[in-house]
């Protein structure tokens, strides 16, 4: 391994990083906009403006950008072991769940320009449960790269489900639990 590789390796680990730490805040920070929809009308307005505001910061400073740098810089680290890579079932699958990550990405885009224009169609509950899409793929992905194995990634995705369902089962509680206060 040269130390361009290395170099190439590290940029790419932070560019995921960043990429999905912009995917996690930016549906906590839909969640909060619309939320502020039930406010009185002066907060509501002081609030949702703010929140345009740091949605649009985060969107197209952090998230789109690291977006793009990780889909560059993750060919160039692929060429160094291309055969592989490309020859290997697990990167096939995690490939598979990088291109729904693109999709979730391009999702949250379209949430962005709605909420960017006052139009407001999802509840804070569903936006809970798509924001733990996100922790979906990226335990899928992590797994998947860590293990580099069939029999790996097949206890993976039944540990992805469990963890999947495990989710969605805390997220209902947590409504529950919130519906009552």
């Amino acid at each position: 391994m040269d130390n361009l590789f290395k170099y190439a390796l590290a940029l790419h680990i932070i560019f995921i990083v960043t990429w999905f730490a912009g995917l996690f805040y930016i549906v906590r920070l839909f969640i909060y906009h619309t939320e502020a929809e039930s406010k009185p009308e002066f907060e509501k307005n002081i609030l949702q403006t703010q929140y345009k505001i740091m949605e649009k910061r985060l969107w197209y400073g952090i998230t789109w950008p690291s977006m793009i740098l990780t889909l560059i810089i993750g060919p160039w680290v692929l060429t160094y072991n291309f055969d592989y890579y490309v020859t290997s079932a697990f990167f096939i699958v995690k490939l598979c769940f990088v291109g729904g990550l693109i999709l979730y990405h391009l999702q949250c885009h379209v949430m962005f320009k709605q909420l960017q224009n006052d139009v407001i169609k999802y509840t804070s509950f569903k936006l809970r449960m798509w924001n733990e899409v996100a922790t979906l793929f990226l335990v899928a992905i992590v797994f998947l790269i860590v293990l580099k194995s069939n029999t790996g990634m097949i206890y993976g995705l039944l540990g992805l489900i469990i963890f999947a369902v495990t989710l969605m089962l805390g997220i209902k509680i947590y409504k529950k639990s919130r519906d009552k206060n």
